[in-house]
């Protein structure tokens, strides 16, 4: 078994890798958003740099695209066709972004951006609504997808979560996250990323968010939403610290 893991992860590493793909996606799920950023986050603290975007990307892909699947008959499509328009501009911008980016500070970004979704009010900005607004929104949040891989957050302040339409809502949002985590695949690719060397860990991270997916869907509604929610904010911001320590560390011996 453990010739299917990449070198520098342990089995303990992919233990966790699973574990945390699983409970992501339960939350994603269950909540609507935020599994991206806790599987993110905990992928930042076992992957290198260089692989944890892309390999978010795949891993969210599946399970964006489970749970698009399972919610498909509630999908806008018109709304869906604006957003993607401007995910695709915004492929023009990712292409330059990741040439240049130092892959060092991708933890940084996103322990921060973590932070800054858990503890500051996030503006439902509500231009979801227009045509313009869903392209703009497409645009901003996957060049935003580029740097800190979970643009979940983003993604539902656009969109304006409608609290009394939870399965419009989780059809929209899971098929938006899809594409602009597909585009991103593209943009890696073309770059030189090489996949084949992650496909086991993918793979196992794909079922395994399946598996959560189909958990939280279950769950929807029915969890104490209010207590859920203040444990996963500290256990998130725990993460996030725990981040910001080891990209501090890893600069002193580097």
């Amino acid at each position: 078994m453990l010739e299917f893991i990449p070198d520098g992860l342990t089995l303990t590493d992919t233990v966790f890798l699973f574990a945390a793909s699983f409970l992501g996606s339960l939350i994603t799920a269950a909540l609507g958003v935020g599994g991206g950023a806790f599987l993110i986050t905990v992928m930042a603290g076992i992957l290198p740099p260089l692989a944890l975007v892309p390999v978010h990307g795949v891993v969210q892909l599946g399970s964006n695209a489970s749970r698009a699947y399972l919610s498909r008959q509630y999908l806008d499509r018109q709304r869906l066709f604006w957003f993607v328009t401007g995910a695709v501009i915004a492929v023009v911008g990712g292409v330059w972004l990741v040439g240049r980016l130092d892959t060092q500070l991708i933890p940084l970004f996103i322990a921060l951006f973590v932070l800054w979704i858990t503890w500051l009010p996030m503006p439902m900005i509500g231009l979801g609504r227009t045509r313009v607004g869903l392209a703009i929104g497409g645009l901003i949040t996957t060049l935003a997808s580029f740097l800190v891989g979970a643009s979940g957050p983003l993604v539902s302040a656009w969109l304006s979560k409608d609290a009394h339409n939870k399965w419009h809502y989780t059809a929209l949002f899971s098929t938006a996250m899809s594409i602009q985590h597909l585009l991103k695949i593209i943009v890696f690719g073309a770059i030189g990323f090489a996949f084949s060397a992650w496909v086991p860990i993918m793979t196992g991270m794909i079922v395994l968010g399946y598996l959560g997916t189909k958990a939280g869907l279950k769950l929807l509604g029915k969890l104490p939403e209010a207590r859920f929610r203040w444990l996963y904010r500290w256990f998130l911001t725990l993460l996030a610290v725990r981040l910001l320590v080891m990209w501090w560390h890893s600069l002193q011996v580097s």
